[in-house]
């Protein structure tokens, strides 16, 4: 296929003017002005033009396909058979797709079914991004989430599930290193659930296997505990105490020094959290993400999909918290598409439009540099080389 536009986005910030993607099965195999690249296009190859932008396909770095964003997913998730709560994840996947995401790390399901998702759009048995999974997520007794079917307790249990995690699948493996306001009756999302050990050993056998893992972590000890086992990614990163919110410098300086990714998992209704927690509360949350960003964290894009409120088309809508912020439409896109495949260890597959690179990509009218709304007037969305026009499967 080749693809023609007005603008293609091949570093960050910058376009090719006039410019053109050649793609052969699930890959780009040529980036350059129009005139070149049409004429290394055979005769035969399917065209593609408009007057608009190709970007990177998004990348949502925190979404839960086992939840369905109502006011009580836990209730919902629990009430539905495996069969049930897989077609429903079908379709969240679609949604995801059709809203421009081409790569999303779910980060804890239950009973590998994300996995078994992951496997079936692979295949092309069912539309939707590329799933990086986390399977089952590892929490303390009774902990947060600890309904996934993840409770572990000592050494040895931690190390086990993250063998079978690693065993089945898993791209990624998820530590639920505070509590979390999703589970009723845990840990507060500010407490620390796991020992020095415990995380440390997690990590040391997440890592043996070659996979990454991501923690959550709300509170400013388990940030702290978290950035010490030597985490990937730090999910959330809220700073919370049982006082209120305590941005640890010295932590914070080593994360920045470890190059540990940071998801804040904004929600798409972030407008709303005025409301929520207060007017003064959620500036000072907002302005804890304002620091890292200042401070040079390597923030990356994504939305905690599945929770209250947050349901599978709102990745652009949270990006636009970062405009609030004053981070430039440059850094916000890099957010959801360079950085977040680095971070997911997919820096050199997808998340570029380069050759050699996975054929993920938006096209979108207008132009997202000068107007990061633009990212929501979607014209088609192509992954691994297969092309979605969202209108049509309305």
């Amino acid at each position: 296929m080749l693809i023609t536009s007005k603008r293609v986005l091949i570093a960050s910030g910058r376009y090719l003017e006039d410019g053109a993607v050649l793609i052969e099965g699930d890959s780009i195999t040529a980036v350059g002005p129009r005139e070149e690249i049409e004429q290394q296009a055979g005769a035969d190859v399917a065209r593609f033009a408009f007057d608009g932008t190709v970007l990177p396909g998004l990348i949502d770095a925190h979404v839960h396909l086992a939840f369905d964003g109502s006011p009580d997913p836990v209730s919902t998730l629990e009430s539905s058979t495996d069969e049930i709560l897989f077609e429903d994840m079908c379709r969240r996947a679609e949604q995801l797709l059709h809203s421009g995401v081409t790569t999303a790390r779910d980060l804890g399901d239950r009973n590998g079914l994300a996995l078994r998702l992951a496997a079936a759009i692979s295949e092309g048995h069912v539309p939707g991004p590329r799933i990086v999974s986390a399977g089952t997520p590892l929490t303390t007794v009774g902990g947060h989430c600890h309904f996934l079917g993840g409770e572990v307790s000592g050494e040895s249990e931690v190390r086990d599930l993250v063998r079978r995690n690693v065993a089945a699948g898993a791209g990624v493996i998820k530590a639920m290193v505070t509590g979390g306001g999703l589970t009723k009756g845990g840990p507060a999302s500010h407490e620390s659930q796991f020992t020095a050990d415990e995380l440390a050993a997690l990590v040391d056998e997440a890592h043996q296997a070659g996979v990454p893992v991501a923690a959550h972590a709300h509170g400013s000890d388990g940030i702290a505990a978290a950035v010490t086992a030597g985490v990937d990614t730090i999910e959330h990163c809220t700073w919370m105490t049982d006082r209120g919110l305590d941005l640890r410098q010295d932590v914070l300086a080593e994360i920045i020094d470890r190059r540990i990714a940071v998801c804040p998992a904004v929600s798409p209704h972030w407008q709303m959290l005025p409301r929520i927690f207060g007017e003064e509360r959620a500036a000072a949350m907002f302005d804890l993400v304002r620091q890292m960003a200042d401070a040079g964290v390597r923030l990356v894009a994504g939305t905690d999909a599945g929770v209250q409120r947050a349901g599978f088309d709102g990745l652009v809508p949270a990006l636009a918290f970062y405009s609030h912020l004053g981070l430039t439409n440059s850094s916000i896109i890099d957010m959801a598409t360079s950085e977040a495949a680095a971070a997911l260890g997919l820096g050199s597959v997808t998340g570029r439009i380069a050759p050699g690179f996975r054929a993920d990509l938006l096209l979108v009218e207008g132009d997202p540099l000068a107007d990061l709304a633009a990212l929501r007037s979607i014209k088609a969305v192509l992954a691994a080389g297969q092309r979605y026009q969202p209108d049509a499967a309305e």
